[in-house]
């Protein structure tokens, strides 16, 4: 990889970021924004005697401009981190070409970025939760994204180290059942938090969540995608383009020749 393709990749990345962030936006609105609502005319109905502050951004401002916002700068966020990513990983998986590399990268992210890290630590509505444990609640699931990550990136340094040993099936094997392992302890000995009051409603607890699992599932499936498809135009030459160049070098040569 040189400068020009790392650029150029970085771009690309950013680019699908972009998309994939326009399409998880629409998800989150249609799917999501809904059982925020209800959510809130619970909390608001439990808490009328207690009177409410004024809001400094209005709900209408939250679930537009407010989510477009943070859902597009994550998106492009991710994207570039997927593409640096994608540079060191190309060549280094296998024989993967970009396409499959690159999906290959984001449903890993997928997994451990969120999908672990939401076992232990799920997504809550507002009116779940106490909001003096909220703080601590937000430390432990970063520290639960962190672990996963680095125990991701460890299982896949060690299924390398084991493969040329063991073969690719045994070595793959071994490295997924240790990061089970080591994630099932990190389930086992971080607190847990069950914080949902019985009045609130279960329904409306599991849609929102599924909601939130829907957004992260839109935004790197399309992620892997459309920047798998922006890498493997970028990186494999087309094969009108290798006759194209193959016929000028063939007449060039006949020429000096």
């Amino acid at each position: 990889m040189n400068s020009i393709s790392v650029r150029a990749l970085l771009v690309r990345g950013m680019l699908a970021g972009l998309v994939a962030g326009a399409l998880a936006l629409i998800v989150a609105y249609c799917l999501g924004e809904s059982r925020v609502d209800a959510a809130i005319a619970l909390e608001e109905a439990h808490s009328h005697d207690h009177g409410g502050g004024e809001e400094l951004v209005s709900r209408t401002v939250q679930s537009t401009a407010g989510l477009a916002t943070g859902v597009l700068v994550f998106g492009v966020a991710i994207g570039g981190i997927a593409a640096l990513v994608f540079c060191y990983a190309l060549g280094r998986m296998g024989r993967f070409g970009p396409q499959a590399t690159a999906a290959l990268i984001a449903g890993a992210a997928l997994l451990a970025v969120y999908v672990v890290p939401f076992l232990k630590y799920p997504a809550n509505p507002p009116a779940v939760g106490n909001p003096d444990t909220i703080g601590k609640r937000t430390a432990l699931f970063f520290l639960m994204v962190a672990l996963s990550v680095l125990l991701a990136v460890a299982a896949v340094i060690l299924g390398k180290r084991l493969a040329p040993r063991t073969g690719a099936w045994n070595a793959t094997i071994t490295a997924a059942a240790g990061y089970v392992l080591l994630i099932g302890l990190a389930y086992a000995f971080l607190p847990s938090f069950n914080e949902v009051g019985k009045d609130f409603p279960a329904t409306l607890l599991w849609q929102f969540r599924l909601a939130t699992l829907a957004v992260q599932f839109t935004l790197w499936t399309t992620f892997g995608l459309v920047f798998g498809y922006l890498t493997e135009r970028l990186l494999v030459p087309r094969a009108g383009a290798v006759t194209a160049g193959s016929g000028t070098a063939k007449r060039a040569a006949t020429a000096a020749g």
